[in-house]
C-alpha cells in the first residue's frame, strides 16, 4: 500500500475523533452556549425589548438585525473554533494517550488529518444551527423592517462559516504547534480579540493591515449589510488578495503544526 494512501484517514478513524469530542460534555455546552445559545438568548432580548416598548425597539428581526447576529455569529464562533481546535489537536496529548495511538503503527498524518476533519464536523453543525435560527429570525420578526433575500441570507451564511473555519484551521495548526491546549486558545483569543483589531485600527500601517486576516473577513461581508457587520475600520482590499492572505495564514499554521504533529517524540 502506498504512502499516501496509509496518510489518508479512515472514515471509522475519522468517526473515532468525532466520538471522542461528543464524549465531552464540557465542549458540547461551551460550543452549543456560543453558537446557538447566543443566538436564541440576543433575539429574545430583541423581541422583548420591541413587545414591551415597540415605540422606542423596532422588530428584532429584518437586514439590519440579521447583520448584527450573523456578527456575533462569527465572533462566538471563532472563540468556539479556538477552543473545539484546541481540544481536536492537543486533548490526546493532554489526556497522555498520543503514544498510545501511535504505537498502533498508524500514519501520523492521517491521525493528524483525521482530528482536523472531525473537529469541524463537530463544530460546523452549531454554527449552522445558529444561523439557521438567525436567518429565520431575520425573516420571521421582520414585521416593518425589510426582510433579507434569499442570496442575502446564503451569501451572509456563507461569510459565517468562512470565518469560523479559517480560525478553527488557524487553531488547529496552532494547538499543534505548541502542544497546549490552554496555550493555543489564550494566544488564538488574543490576536482575534485584541491584536489584530488594533493593527486594523493604525491607519499609519497602510498596506501592512491587508495582511490582518480579520481585515479581508470583514471586506467579505455583504455589502447589503452595511454597517451592522463592521467590527472595525473598513480597508480597501480585492477579493484575490483576501483569498491569498487567508490562504496564507490558514496553510502556514497546518503545514507548521502538521511538522510539529509528525516529528514530536511519542
Amino acid at each position: 500500500m502506498s504512502t499516501l494512501a496509509l496518510s489518508i484517514p479512515t472514515p471509522r478513524l475519522v468517526s473515532a475523533d468525532l466520538l471522542k469530542l461528543g464524549r465531552r460534555r464540557g465542549l458540547v455546552a461551551v460550543t452549543g452556549l456560543l453558537t446557538v445559545g447566543a443566538v436564541v438568548v440576543t433575539y429574545a432580548v430583541m423581541e422583548l425589548l420591541h413587545v414591551s416598548n415597540s415605540a422606542k425597539h423596532g422588530p428584532a428581526g429584518g437586514i439590519t438585525n440579521l447583520g448584527h447576529v450573523a456578527a456575533l455569529v462569527a465572533l462566538l464562533g471563532a472563540v468556539a473554533a479556538a477552543i473545539v481546535a484546541a481540544t481536536a489537536a492537543a486533548g490526546d496529548l493532554d489526556a497522555l494517550v498520543y503514544r498510545d495511538l501511535v504505537v498502533t503503527g498508524r500514519s501520523r498524518l492521517a491521525l493528524y488529518l483525521s482530528r482536523i476533519t472531525a473537529g469541524l464536523l463537530f463544530l460546523l453543525p452549531f454554527v449552522a444551527a445558529a444561523y439557521a435560527l438567525t436567518a429565520a429570525a431575520a425573516v420571521g420578526f421582520a414585521a416593518s423592517n425589510p426582510a433579507p433575500s434569499a442570496s442575502l441570507l446564503a451569501t451572509t451564511a456563507a461569510w459565517a462559516v468562512l470565518g469560523v473555519t479559517f480560525y478553527y484551521l488557524l487553531g488547529f495548526g496552532l494547538a499543534c504547534l505548541l502542544g497546549s491546549r490552554s496555550y493555543s486558545i489564550g494566544v488564538l483569543l488574543a490576536f482575534r480579540l485584541a491584536v489584530a483589531p488594533l493593527i486594523a485600527s493604525i491607519s499609519t500601517l497602510g498596506v501592512v493591515r491587508e495582511l490582518v486576516p480579520v481585515v479581508g473577513l470583514q471586506h467579505l461581508a455583504p455589502a447589503a449589510l452595511g454597517d451592522s457587520v463592521r467590527m472595525g475600520p473598513d480597508v480597501p482590499i480585492s477579493v484575490a488578495a483576501t483569498a491569498a492572505v487567508l490562504v496564507a495564514w490558514a496553510g502556514a499554521a497546518l503545514l507548521l503544526g502538521a511538522r510539529r504533529d509528525i516529528t514530536r517524540d511519542a
